[in-house]
């Protein structure tokens, strides 16, 4: 692309957004709070990072933006309740990547992620990894591996739930290796935190949100997901160091229902991407090791459909259903 055309396109940007500023201050809108449905279980790293996202958006758009924690379902309750909602941008969700697997899982899909969603900002990915308790016998992803295939259905492991990529990389792991081990899902990084100190489950697969108790030494990570090494957890490898070559960051981003005015979706994209990179925010993305990923509504909306049927011939694959 030239630089005169370049120049073009920048000016016609700026001419359509000139043109959007009027329409929405005519609306008025946002003229009361928006509702951002967070699928999963307070006190999660989705929860905490989301949270923060929604304080700084608000401060941009003058008025709350709420939190609403439905967890459930692998992350799709949220989502699946935008069906329901009006599309005039009081309600959005976040936008797990277990949407784009349902619909290929379920005998009766619950949405068509191409059909009933307006895609409005992509925003970061996840630092997985697997912990197990401080006093395991563990040293590494490899001693743990090899128990779990010397000893078929013994070692039991707990993530936020079936379908989600904590799940789906696990049983590709196993599947790798020749594995027979018992998954365990839960609502939420409490649920499962609780059940892998009290000795009910062997190990987690979850994001970030075991660090502190990893750097407290009540755990001890084995492996991170990453396509490098944790800044927080230097010492720690990837599953790729490890010898498996995957890797699994689960990005996200946030949509609201079918048919949302485009001036609506603008003025919430160009609300969040301002928070996005909101110094209270990014402290939040450092902490949990999470990376900005940023795609406008355009571009989000090319990824969910590219992200759907890669997902799908992944599902196939493994021969997966719900």
């Amino acid at each position: 692309m030239s630089i005169v055309t370049t120049r073009r396109a920048a000016l016609m940007g700026l001419g359509a957004a000139a043109l959007a500023r009027p329409a929405l201050a005519q609306s008025g809108f946002p003229s009361r709070p928006i509702r951002v449905i967070i699928p999963w279980a307070p006190g999660g790293t989705t929860d905490v990072q989301m949270r923060a996202l929604c304080d700084a958006a608000s401060r941009r758009l003058g008025q709350p933006v709420i939190a609403d924690n439905r967890p459930g379902a692998g992350g799709t309750l949220g989502p699946a309740a935008l069906l329901n909602s009006q599309p005039d941008g009081y309600t959005v969700a976040q936008m797990p990547i277990s949407v784009f697997r349902y619909p290929h899982m379920a005998p009766r899909p619950p949405f068509d992620p191409n059909q009933d969603f307006s895609y409005i900002i992509h925003l970061t990915g996840y630092l997985f990894g697997v912990a197990v308790r401080a006093d395991a016998p563990w040293q590494s992803f490899g001693q743990f591996l090899d128990y779990a295939k010397a000893n078929p259905g013994r070692i039991n492991y707990g993530s936020p739930g079936v379908a989600t990529s904590l799940h789906i990389t696990m049983e590709q792991i196993a599947t790798e290796r020749g594995i027979d081990w018992t998954h365990v899902p839960f609502r939420g990084i409490a649920e499962n935190l609780q059940s892998l100190l009290g000795d009910q489950t062997h190990a987690l697969a979850d994001s970030s949100g075991w660090g502190p108790l990893v750097e407290e030494g009540r755990l001890r990570l084995l492996v991170t997901w990453g396509p490098e090494r944790a800044k927080r957890f230097p010492n720690v490898p990837t599953l790729k160091e490890s010898g498996i070559d995957i890797v699994s960051t689960s990005p996200y981003g946030i949509a609201g229902p079918k048919g949302m005015d485009r001036g609506v979706v603008r003025a919430l994209h160009d609300a969040f991407r301002e928070a996005l990179n909101d110094p209270q925010h990014t402290a939040i993305l450092d902490r949990f090791d999470m990376p900005i990923i940023y795609l406008g509504p355009d571009e989000y909306a090319a990824f969910a459909r590219q992200q759907l049927e890669d997902e799908g011939r992944m599902i196939r694959r493994m021969g997966l259903r719900l």
